[in-house]
Parts: C-alpha cells; structure tokens; sequence
C-alpha cells in the first residue's frame, strides 16, 4: 500500500503539474481539497484526478459525491484503487 501511496503521490503532482511540490511535501491523510491544509485543489483539479484514475487504474467515477469521498486523501485514493482497480 506505501507503493501505491507513492506512485499515486508522483502522478497527482505530474497530472496536476504541481512543479514545486514533491510527494514526500504531500502527507497521506492531510485532505486534498480546500485551502485550510494539504493540497488546496479545486474542481478543475477534480476532474484531473477522475482522468487519472481511469487512465492508470481503469476506475471510472460517475456520481460527483462519490468523486469527493474518494478524493478525500492520497490514504482514501490508493485505498479505493486497491479495492476496485481494473489495471
């Protein structure tokens, strides 16, 4: 799961291109939306993380609330991923 937590780190920052960021800056449980901590991303970056998740893991994500709860940290996200990737 560290693996994965990595790599899923490494590809937001390039799908994101978060250039002055690195993944060890990205802590797994700090939240990756709004401004109070963690990554800050907004709704454009949302739809970046939805492409991600299709291209690399062949997840595809329909319904916007559920889109929320799963990107709610880079902990959630490779916990999601390791349940439901299809790659």
């Amino acid at each position: 799961m560290e693996e994965l937590k990595q790599q899923l780190k490494q590809q937001i920052i390039e799908a994101l291109s978060l250039e002055e960021i690195r993944p060890e800056d990205i802590s797994d449980d700090a939240p990756l939306f709004g401004d109070e901590s963690g990554l800050g991303l907004d709704s454009i970056d949302a739809l970046e993380l939805i492409i991600l998740m299709e291209k690399h893991y062949g997840i595809k994500i329909r319904d916007p609330k559920e889109g929320k709860q799963i990107f709610a940290s880079v902990s959630v996200m490779a916990d999601y991923i390791d349940k439901n990737r299809t790659k």
